[in-house]
């Protein structure tokens, strides 16, 4: 990728000078006090990867990935289970949560506003998780896990429905990147490793120390959960899906446990206890094979998200 390692300088300049602030004192994300004394910090810049991947339709297949390993920390787990509308409006949970990670890529002076708007969300979520242990969802170690879970999901999916894996160039843009999704989030750099060779060793520590099968982990990759017909989109395209409904979710279900598995980094798989065979990941790299070549081909209107594609056609007129 060209120009990788000048990007790279000027994201973690902005991050260094947005650190000032952040690591002076003992301020929560989300707090007040911190944000009052520093500059928004800038989201990803236009001619990054992120650009090029958040809003692409394969990184759709990617999320359900990485929310599964972020409920299987018991603490988030807990917060989900306790806090969350994921049973009763999964579709416009799911609506709420796109559009806001699209946001922190994509929307540019919102970005940051998204950001506080999040943490103000997650002021009031606190309890206990199933070991007995207090939990607060902006705790740092709590809410820096669920921003990491992005980049090794990212990482990893790059090698199934991409052309290519990432260089190592690409990687550490990429998580130079990512770091600047977290400061807008509103996490600071001291609670974020701050290099791709800190990432490994404390993503392992995770793996090793803290995620299990929690109750959401379960009934996320289940076959047999409820899930109401899609009550988005145009009205006739609801009601057909409401009328197929019962014929269209056992195999969506299949699917949509087949690529929250499939995507996992195997080693957090394995660390969560998910099953995954040999036949499956044959099956997952033919079905990346076939995406990598016909996305592309599609114009970029059909490739991208709605928000994703004004801005990068705004950003092109604009350049």
């Amino acid at each position: 990728m060209k120009n990788v390692s000048a990007r790279n300088d000027s994201l973690r300049e902005a991050g260094e000078g947005g650190g000032e602030g952040e690591g002076g004192g003992e301020d929560s994300p989300g707090s007040p006090s911190s944000a009052g004394r520093r500059a928004d910090p800038p989201p990803p810049p236009p001619d990054g990867l992120l650009w090029e991947v958040a809003g692409e339709a394969r990184a759709l297949l990617m999320l359900p990935a990485a929310l599964t390993m972020q409920v299987a920390h018991p603490a988030v787990s807990a917060g989900v289970d306790d806090h969350s509308v994921f049973r009763t409006d999964p579709w416009g949970r799911g609506e709420r949560s796109l559009t806001s990670l699209l946001t922190w890529v994509y929307g540019g002076e919102q970005a940051a506003a998204e950001g506080r708007r999040l943490q103000q969300l997650h002021k009031t979520i606190q309890g206990t998780d199933a070991h007995g242990r207090k939990y607060h969802a902006l705790s740092p170690p709590y809410y820096a896990w669920v921003h990491a879970t992005g980049f090794p999901v990212y990482r990893h999916a790059q090698r199934y429905l991409g052309r290519r894996p990432y260089t190592g160039a690409e990687e550490r843009q990429l998580y130079a990147e990512w770091l600047q999704v977290g400061r807008i989030l509103g996490l600071h750099d001291r609670d974020m490793p701050q290099t791709v060779e800190e990432f490994w060793p404390y993503y392992r520590r995770m793996l090793d120390e803290e995620l299990e099968a929690t109750p959401v982990v379960r009934e996320l990759v289940t076959t047999s959960r409820h899930l109401p017909p899609p009550d988005r989109g145009p009205r006739p395209l609801r009601l057909v899906l409401g009328l197929l409904w019962p014929l269209l979710l056992p195999p969506f279900a299949r699917f949509r446990r087949f690529v929250t598995i499939g995507l996992m980094p195997p080693d957090a798989r394995e660390a969560i206890g998910l099953p995954w065979t040999a036949s499956q990941e044959r099956a997952l790299k033919r079905f990346g094979r076939v995406l990598a070549v016909v996305l592309p081909l599609l114009p970029e209107r059909l490739r991208y998200v709605p928000m994703a594609y004004r801005a990068r056609a705004a950003h092109r007129a604009g350049a």
